[in-house]
């Protein structure tokens, strides 16, 4: 990670839950789609065969996913979520007023949250990063990716508790 790319921190049970799906995956994921593939490929022609096919784009994705948990895995801070100190920080739930409408929401990575109720907002989105270093009271705008420019006030910055 570059030195000013926002840090995305896990949990140590979002970390453990990754690190075991990523074992899975790599492991006998890749058995049983290879497995798949090679029961479709004795079906004969290649080329009207859809479950060859099915297998072949299910292995696909899964590749993606593995590249994607270790990069993750690699480039995470393993942590407690951040003590809330009334700053937009990654890790933290914000509550705010988002043209016009009060939400509230995590700023990180959505595998945080997995289980929980809140929605995610990466510090990479347009929202996360017009807010991130914000305080208690403040407000900004952003372009939103159609265009638009929202408003937003930060209304509360708690600590992140988990499921």
């Amino acid at each position: 990670m570059s030195s000013d790319a926002p840090e995305t921190f896990l949990t140590q049970d979002a970390y453990d839950r990754l690190a075991n799906e990523l074992e899975q995956l790599s492991t006998t994921g890749r058995e049983e789609i290879a497995k798949r593939i090679e029961a479709a490929r004795e079906e004969g022609d290649l080329k009207e065969n859809g479950g060859y096919h099915a297998a072949k784009d299910e292995q696909g994705k899964q590749e993606a996913r593995i590249r994607t948990l270790q990069h993750l895995l690699k480039t995470a801070t393993v942590s407690a979520a951040p003590e809330s100190h009334g700053v937009v920080e990654s890790g933290t739930v914000i509550t705010a007023v988002v043209a016009g409408g009060e939400e509230v929401f995590l700023l990180g990575n959505r595998e945080i949250a997995v289980g929980s109720e809140l929605d995610v907002y990466s510090e990479a989105s347009p929202l996360g990063a017009a807010i991130l270093g914000l305080k208690e009271g403040e407000k900004t705008s952003y372009t939103a990716p159609n265009g638009r420019e929202i408003t937003v006030e930060i209304v509360k910055v708690e600590t992140y508790s988990g499921q």
